[in-house]
């Protein structure tokens, strides 16, 4: 009697177990994929790429390389998350700087916080590396320009269906004199049904 009953208990583990299992199925990163209507990594490729493909399109480039005769170097700044939800801004910088790297039409620098890294280790190499492998300070690149920017939403919702508005606004402002030579803006409009939508 004691054997069947706890073999009883053994199979209702196993099939609660079973049950509350997680399921795992890999998907192609470059599969569009829109679960709850946010912010995702579609919107934030898409985005990177659009604007800059703009921004790489205008006037500023040409007439920077024919006065310099060499491509402008360029750095990402600060976007600004003035939306009503959480936006990875650090994923949607990495993407920005990944198009304009691959572009091919721009020099770029490293941002703030990795360029004090490189400092600490190039102060470390002056006191510790021999002097033939030694990076001596004062040669970096200085940039030309920066891009910054901001994310905002507007929500529009009624009952069980919700409209979100994305405007991505992108700036790129001249380092030497603070003109702004080019100005970006990238709109994402989502239509959202879903009984249990949330704001």
């Amino acid at each position: 009697m004691k054997i069947k009953s706890g073999f009883w208990v053994a199979l209702t583990a196993s099939l609660l177990l079973s049950a509350c299992s997680t399921s795992v199925e890999r998907l192609d990163a470059q599969e569009q994929i829109d679960l709850s209507g946010a912010w995702n990594d579609t919107d934030s490729q898409l985005v990177a790429r659009e604007m800059v493909e703009d921004a790489l399109s205008r006037p500023w480039i040409s007439k920077f390389v024919n006065a310099k005769g060499k491509e402008p170097v360029v750095i990402v700044g600060r976007i600004k998350n003035l939306s009503h939800e959480h936006i990875n801004t650090n994923t949607f910088i990495a993407n920005i700087e990944r198009e304009l790297i691959n572009s091919g039409e721009v020099q770029f620098v490293a941002s703030a916080n990795a360029r004090q890294e490189i400092r600490d280790e190039r102060a470390d190499q002056d006191l510790n590396a021999t002097e033939s492998t030694r990076k001596e300070m004062g040669q970096e690149f200085g940039a030309d320009y920066m891009m910054q920017g901001q994310i905002n939403t507007i929500v529009d919702l009624d009952g069980t269906t919700q409209v979100r508005f994305y405007q991505v606004n992108l700036e790129l402002i001249s380092i030497q004199d603070n003109r702004k030579v080019w100005i970006g803006e990238k709109k994402i409009k989502k239509l959202i049904k879903n009984s249990k939508i949330r704001q």
